[in-house]
């Protein structure tokens, strides 16, 4: 089944630059160009394309406001092409917010050294966020469905590791900063676990993400820096582009941040996190892992499981990309299913006193 393309940008080299790779995949077919947010809400109504390439900065009307149009009368995928900068960072996340499905670098050695390759990552991507939903999935009988039992049930399932967690840690990729915010903002004033948090992320959004982030919550959020202490109520950000790993020096838990292997596809990367977290808090690890493409933070999860730690992940119906929580629980790994609403409210009941 080819996918059908519609290409928005303001600049006409961009656009037939993006025309020529997108038609050279064959199983991509653009049925359309826009100039501008309202050409685009025009030409996603007449066209019925499968997903939209949305610049951010147009004339008459931005790709943001056209953004949440569109997602009002026509919704389908988005991707949006960003400036990696800090402005360009708050914009995207703001394209993000009103509804766009994940976002690439506009410059091309922003995406991959070798040219070709960035072409291909491009089509992948485009063909990675219109897959359709799969088949239903047989979930391993470790893992229990959340969704639909009743909140009774839930409640019974949070409660039995209640107060036995030293630390909360979360993964996520496509689709993580909406859904991220939709569970540290469940967090109360108070809550009283370090949490950590790997999400796949330029290394110029981070800053801007973990910001917008604090303005958000009722816990405080920042972007992790080296020698960070591993603090209750205090919400740490893997930096963009480099590897974050924790270390016991003394009584005290600490944030080590380097460059990490360069062969390593993602930076952040979850397995990394991960798999030195599970030599210092053991079992008493809350493991979470939310919507995002690929399967980083599998094998993180699996060393975390070895230790006793218990694991959850994002169920299919609230993933935008049912890729990581997928591989956590085909293999077995995770306790708990959940939809993405439900968890915040089960971190607080099962780290509760």
């Amino acid at each position: 089944m080819v996918t059908r393309v519609l290409v928005v940008d303001d600049s006409g080299f961009f656009r037939r630059r993006i025309v020529e790779i997108l038609e050279a995949d064959p199983g991509l077919k653009v049925v359309g160009t826009a100039a501008n947010g309202q050409e685009a809400i025009n030409q996603v109504a007449a066209l019925k394309p499968d997903v939209v390439t949305m610049d951010i900065e147009m004339p008459v009307m931005d790709g943001i406001t056209a953004v949440r149009h569109i997602m009002r009368s026509n919704p389908l995928p988005i991707l949006m092409f960003s400036s990696l900068t800090h402005e360009g960072a708050r914009a995207t996340l703001d394209a993000l917010e009103a509804g766009a499905v994940d976002f690439l670098p506009k410059r091309f050695e922003d995406i991959a050294k070798d040219r070709d390759r960035a072409k291909m990552l491009l089509c992948k991507r485009i063909h990675d966020v219109v897959k359709p939903a799969p088949a239903a999935r047989r979930v391993p009988p470790t893992a229990r469905v959340t969704r639909p039992p009743p909140v009774a049930q839930r409640r019974t399932a949070a409660v039995t590791r209640r107060g036995q967690y030293r630390l909360v840690a979360i993964a996520s990729s496509t689709g993580g900063p909406v859904a991220l915010a939709q569970v540290l903002t469940r967090l109360p004033a108070g809550f009283n676990l370090p949490v950590i948090v790997v999400q796949h992320m330029p290394a110029s959004f981070t800053p801007a993400f973990a910001a917008r982030l604090d303005q958000q919550c009722a816990v405080t959020v920042k972007e992790a820096q080296d020698g960070d202490i591993v603090r209750g109520g205090e919400v740490l950000i893997a930096p963009g582009g480099r590897q974050m790993t924790l270390k016991q020096k003394g009584g005290e838990v600490r944030v080590v941040i380097a460059d990490g292997d360069s062969s390593l596809h993602y930076k952040p990367c979850a397995d990394v996190t991960f798999k030195s977290v599970a030599p210092v808090f053991g079992g008493k690890v809350l493991g979470i892992v939310l919507t995002g493409m690929g399967a980083d933070g599998r094998e993180g999860v699996r060393t975390l499981k070895a230790q006793g730690a218990t694991i959850w992940s994002q169920d299919e119906a609230t993933s935008v990309i049912y890729g990581m929580p997928m591989a956590v629980a085909e293999a077995g790994l995770s306790d708990q299913v959940m939809a993405l609403h439900d968890i915040g409210p089960a971190i607080v009941q099962a780290t509760g006193p």
